[in-house]
């Protein structure tokens, strides 16, 4: 497999890391334990990102479109921290059901010890690329299918990937506050995910959001 990514190499070494571990894994196992399809004919795990289907090859970990004719803002064909979320989900990544409680960032575990790298990487980035702007926020929330809340002045819960969801809440800024924002995680992401990985799903959700906010 071969690494566009030499620019990078705080995220190309990971990377080679990371698909290492995952060729050692057992794909039927992880499949069971992540709650995802998996072909054996087509040796294919077939995983949702923030809503857009994929076909993900293994050993190999080519990844494809499910459905070719699909448009819109698939991350994990070419965005090597989409790629590294997805592979440590598939190694070491749990899920289990949620009782439908959600969590503050500070309330997951070491969240308290990584809160305020989380805090400027994420809640900062969403309140300002957002705050005032919270048509484009919602039409970038619709285009993903996410389910609408009454939280906040607006307020979406969509799934990350394959059972994991996500709520992203803002409330707008005026002349005399600025924005503000938070984002809850469902309480069965701390068997999926370790708190510093929830930076990068934040990131990629906040990413995606700002492109179809673009379009």
């Amino acid at each position: 497999m071969e690494f566009p990514y030499e620019k990078d190499n705080k995220e190309r070494i990971p990377f080679e890391h990371y698909l290492s571990e995952y060729q050692k894994i057992d794909p039927k196992e992880a499949a069971e334990r992540c709650g995802v399809e998996y072909d054996e004919e087509k040796q294919q795990f077939h995983v949702r990102l923030m809503g857009y289907p994929y076909l993900v090859d293994y050993p190999e970990f080519a990844v494809h479109k499910a459905n070719e004719e699909e448009e819109g803002v698939f991350l994990l064909l070419d965005t090597v921290a989409a790629k590294i979320s997805v592979l440590r989900f598939l190694i070491s990544g749990q899920l289990v059901k949620s009782s439908g409680k959600y969590l503050t960032y500070r309330e997951v575990p070491w969240g308290e010890v990584y809160f305020r790298q989380f805090e400027g990487r994420c809640l900062t980035r969403l309140k300002f690329a957002f705050g005032f702007k919270l048509d484009k926020f919602c039409a970038a929330m619709e285009q993903l299918g996410a389910k609408k809340l009454t939280l906040g002045d607006a307020s979406y819960e969509f799934e990350y990937i394959n059972g994991l969801h996500v709520r992203f809440i803002l409330w707008t800024g005026d002349d005399e506050f600025p924005p503000a924002s938070q984002i809850l995680f469902e309480d069965n992401f701390p068997y999926a995910y370790q708190a510093e990985d929830l930076a990068v799903v934040g990131d990629i959700s906040i990413t995606t959001l700002k492109i179809l906010a673009g379009k």
